[in-house]
């Protein structure tokens, strides 16, 4: 009997792994599917900027259209926060971090970045470090739940 009891913990690990895997992969292609629909509208603003400005230039008036540009550049700004934090939200979905000085991705455990040797902040690798204790002492107690 013990040996199916290991077995059907076992499996339940790995079935636990493999949702959290397709959570992370699903979460992670919701992400860069925004990101490319913010994208497909910045570039929509960029041709209504320059559609505006070329207006005016045709007309050959004094036409202010600074209140317009200032609007959609706005928008444009609105739009790449976005895109910003949805590729964080990535990056920690693949326990990983962006260089400070490089900006390339690297792991969140490292303390100097393997592209310039740029020292990473010691704050993320503690808060995350805490994170995994955390998890591993849910995963324990669990466990402890489970064999009683």
């Amino acid at each position: 009997m013990d040996f199916f009891d290991k077995l059907g913990k076992k499996a339940s690990q790995t079935y636990k792994g493999a949702a959290e895997k397709t959570s992370k992969i699903a979460k992670e292609t919701k992400f860069r599917m925004a990101i490319n629909d913010n994208r497909a509208k910045i570039n929509d603003i960029y041709k209504e900027i320059g559609a505006k400005v070329y207006e005016k230039h045709i007309r050959e008036e004094d036409i202010n259209i600074d209140n317009k540009l200032t609007e959609e550049c706005m928008k444009i700004d609105v739009l790449a926060d976005e895109i910003e934090d949805y590729r964080k939200e990535i990056l920690e979905l693949k326990d990983r971090k962006q260089c400070k000085k490089c900006s390339k991705e690297i792991d969140v455990e490292f303390k100097f970045c393997p592209n310039c040797g740029e020292k990473q902040d010691e704050d993320i690798i503690l808060k995350q470090t805490e994170e995994i204790s955390e998890t591993i002492e849910d995963e324990e107690l669990e466990n402890n739940e489970t064999e009683e």
